[in-house]
């Protein structure tokens, strides 16, 4: 029963953490976009308070209750759909960061970069879902 607890807190806190990777770059868009400063003001706050408030939070408490999942079924690592999904885990962890070290340069006045390039960029995490929700559920290899 524990480890249904587990999976279920895991797989909320993966849904939360998703959330703010799909809208945090979606908010950089329109903070690109913007061209008054209230809105400018606006949008740090709004970015601040996801990406501290809400993805910091989710990702650490997707990569515990992952990591206890793991910890109760160490069988899982010899199989190698595992190694994939920890290797798009990492990467979304760099991903994650990446939005962080965005939002600062926003906060700090310091983009350089323009709308477009922030809707490519809001694309990526779609990419990471599919592949580790297709590993985790079929297990290719």
């Amino acid at each position: 029963m524990l480890y249904l607890w587990i999976k279920a807190l895991h797989i909320i806190a993966i849904v939360c953490w998703f959330a703010g990777l799909f809208y945090l770059p979606r908010l950089f868009v329109y903070h690109a976009m913007s061209e008054d400063q209230p809105s400018r003001e606006r949008f740090i706050i709004m970015e601040r308070k996801l990406y501290r408030g809400i993805m910091n939070p989710s990702m650490i408490a997707t990569l515990l209750f992952g990591g206890w999942l793991l910890y109760l079924n160490p069988a899982w690592l010899s199989q190698g759909w595992l190694h994939a999904k920890l290797l798009l885990v990492v990467l979304l962890v760099g991903y994650h960061h990446a939005c962080g070290a965005m939002y600062k340069r926003f906060a700090s006045g310091d983009n350089s970069r323009g709308h477009v390039f922030y809707r490519w960029f809001n694309e990526v995490p779609v990419l990471f879902l599919l592949a580790i929700v297709i590993l985790v559920v079929v297990k290719p290899f």
